[in-house]
């Protein structure tokens, strides 16, 4: 058995490990990041970015089978889901080979294996082989493991008919049928591309409505247009169980007080994520766990271990790639001696329907359970010239301002370039902007980014393209 000593292991090459390992790397901290997979976790290699792909190229389709509307012509749009894959396929290694070379780049070792703590300086890693390697680390070990889809009774992931996102978004062929249960992010937004692509699609969300979570507005105009698509939405349904029967399914659930079955030929269940916490020698270490197996950390992601720090998913919600990434720039500065802490005030999270919804801050609901007053402005994309031209007039921007202070709290979006557009809402709560800072800042013209400034000065009565109310 190998044995070696360096600074600081890292365990999980996701976007929060490889992050602190190359921050660490920087800081000239000696590190290990150990991986039993690929590096880019669960983000890069069937979440994040695949998704993200396959929804441009769906959202891709759907335009040009659209585009005479615009004057354009198109004949003969086909769909090849081979290409396609390869496609996104190749984006992928683009940006793993990439993540390799800043580790290398910045002196990090990546080490092959599965990694469990045996102390609280210490992980052992199996490559598999039969080989084994103790590592020692002087400074601090991170915990970056991430977290793995759940797995409802009656719906055993088979990865054939029953499965979960990663086979999702490698599918050789569009289904004919597709069933999702869950009807939150995931579910919509692979729900939607594959809708686009031809499949019929039902959805089966236990929850009264569609994204949890997220103000009821903004999720109505996602449902608008998942009515277009022809997609079936079961509310305030539980799902039962799917039946496999050679290459397709009966999915059985019950709504309504009435149970119901679908056929499906691919069944895809997206109800969530468990941090991937056990048979990683937390008990051996005396690293505490919570309830549902997430590992709480201090400001500094520090456990109750002191020379353990845990990031990412696996030490709790929001499941975030961002929140992950900016938790592993935190803990490597705080092994590094750097005065560094988790002080976020507003994390944003966006959602890749169609249109698109982003979030920052205190949503309206939530608002309104604190007892806080305020002045809610909203702005139309059907007012917007940008929008217009681009023959995406669907959503609004709303804006909540505190009445007393005059301060922004929270910003929703839902529409075209949300993900976009949500970064100056980002800052301006960071930075404790008032609504007159943000109203004040010319803005160019014409951009999807003025309906922002004119959500702003419509919650002060001051907006020029809509009417003040």
């Amino acid at each position: 058995m190998a044995e070696r000593t360096v600074d600081a292991v890292v365990i999980g090459g996701g976007p929060g490990g490889y992050v602190a390992g190359i921050r660490l790397g920087q800081l000239g901290v000696e590190t290990v990041v150990v991986e039993k997979d690929e590096v880019g976790g669960v983000c890069l290699n069937w979440g994040c970015i695949p998704s993200k792909a396959l929804i441009a190229a769906a959202n891709f389709y759907e335009k040009a089978r659209g585009a005479a509307t615009m004057g354009i012509k198109v004949q003969g749009v086909e769909v090849d889901v081979p290409a396609m894959q390869a496609w996104k396929d190749g984006i992928v290694r683009k940006l793993t080979t990439g993540i390799k070379g800043l580790l290398k780049g910045n002196k990090v070792d990546v080490v092959r294996g599965t990694a469990t703590l045996v102390g609280p300086e210490t992980v052992e890693v199996d490559g598999g082989d039969g080989a084994k390697t103790v590592l020692s680390a002087r400074r601090g070990i991170i915990l970056a493991c991430g977290a793995r889809p759940i797995e409802l009774p009656g719906f055993a992931f088979d990865g054939k008919v029953v499965v979960h996102a990663q086979h999702a978004v490698s599918f050789s062929s569009v289904p004919r049928r597709l069933a999702i249960i869950g009807g939150g992010v995931i579910g919509l937004e692979l729900g939607m591309v594959y809708a686009k692509l031809g499949s019929a699609v039902t959805v089966v969300e236990m929850m009264p409505q569609l994204l949890p979570g997220i103000d009821r507005d903004l999720v109505a105009v996602v449902e608008k247009k998942l009515r277009k698509l022809g997609v079936q939405v079961h509310l305030e349904a539980s799902a039962k169980a799917a039946v496999v029967e050679g290459e397709a399914a009966k999915v059985s659930f019950v709504a309504g007080g009435k149970e119901e079955v679908t056929p499906a030929d691919k069944v895809l269940v997206a109800v969530g994520f468990r941090p991937n916490s056990e048979n990683l020698g937390l008990e051996r270490a005396g690293v505490k766990v919570d309830k549902k197996g997430f590992v709480p950390v201090d400001a500094m992601m520090r456990t109750n271990v002191p020379s353990i720090y845990a990031i990412g998913d696996l030490h709790g919600p929001p499941l975030l790639a961002h929140k992950a990434s900016k938790e592993g720039e935190i803990a490597a500065e705080v092994i590094a001696g750097k005065k560094s802490a988790m002080d976020i005030y507003a994390m944003p999270a966006a959602i890749f329907t169609d249109p698109e919804i982003a979030v920052v801050g205190l949503s309206e609901s939530e608002a309104r359970a604190k007892g806080r007053e305020v002045l809610i402005g909203k702005f139309p994309f059907a007012a917007s010239g940008r929008a217009m031209a681009m023959a995406q007039t669907e959503g609004f921007v709303k804006v909540l301002t505190d009445k007393a202070t005059r301060h922004l709290v929270g910003v929703g979006i839902v529409g075209p370039d949300a993900s976009g557009l949500i970064a100056e809402a980002a800052l301006a709560l960071e930075m404790t902007a008032s609504a007159e800072d943000v109203g004040l800042t010319v803005h160019a013209h014409p951009t999807f980014a003025e309906s922002l400034m004119e959500a702003v000065k419509a919650s002060l009565g001051e907006a020029i393209h809509v009417i003040n109310r």
